[in-house]
């Protein structure tokens, strides 16, 4: 049985991308929720694949039920389409769109294909993460939740611009030292 690893890239920044190995046997929608688990993103949107050439042109659409909207040719399905059967070519391209109304869209190229299975995985799988993936809905902070523990531990506000009182202190004092020792003010025991 063959297994093919699809490079999924982020039509934006192609930096950003995810690799996943399925088995030529699974379907479309294999393909689709192992995308939506890699990005992290839920499964409550639109979402179809479209065949492509190299230059990135829109083809065949294979999608994950019938939508209503005008189609060009009658759409194959996800879950009736086998990976397989729409491999034309050794570097095959697809894309990938998400969430119609957002407009998420991903590039997918197969990248390479091995005939020996690994007993180890469960296909699809992802085999390989590039990047920080998008937030779905959103900006999220890096470090999500956990900044309020981070700023009440090292109590963040108090000292937004870098500096704490006990630089200040210091300063005070040695300057103080420094205008004593000038005005000959010292005392000397």
């Amino acid at each position: 049985m063959a297994i093919l690893k699809f490079r999924v890239y982020l039509e934006e920044d192609d930096s950003v991308y995810r690799d996943i190995v399925i088995r030529h046997k699974q379907s479309f929608a294999d393909l689709h929720f192992a995308i939506l688990k890699a990005y992290e993103f839920d499964n409550k949107h639109q979402a179809t694949f479209y065949r492509s050439n190299d230059n990135w042109l829109r083809g065949r659409e294979i999608s994950f039920e019938k939508y209503d909207k005008k189609y060009v040719a009658e759409p194959l399905i996800m879950s009736e389409t086998l990976i397989g059967t729409e491999i034309q070519d050794t570097n095959q391209k697809f894309i990938y769109e998400y969430d119609f109304t957002k407009g998420w869209t991903f590039l997918v190229e197969l990248i390479n294909v091995n005939k020996e299975e690994n007993p180890k995985i469960k296909y699809p799988s992802v085999s390989r993460t590039e990047g920080i993936g998008p937030q779905q809905y959103g900006t999220k902070s890096l470090l999500g939740d956990k900044f309020a523990e981070i700023e009440e531990k090292y109590d963040i506000k108090e000292s937004l611009d870098g500096f704490g009182e006990e630089g200040e202190e210091k300063e005070d004092t040695e300057s103080e030292e420094n205008l004593e020792e000038e005005n000959g003010t010292e005392e000397e025991f």
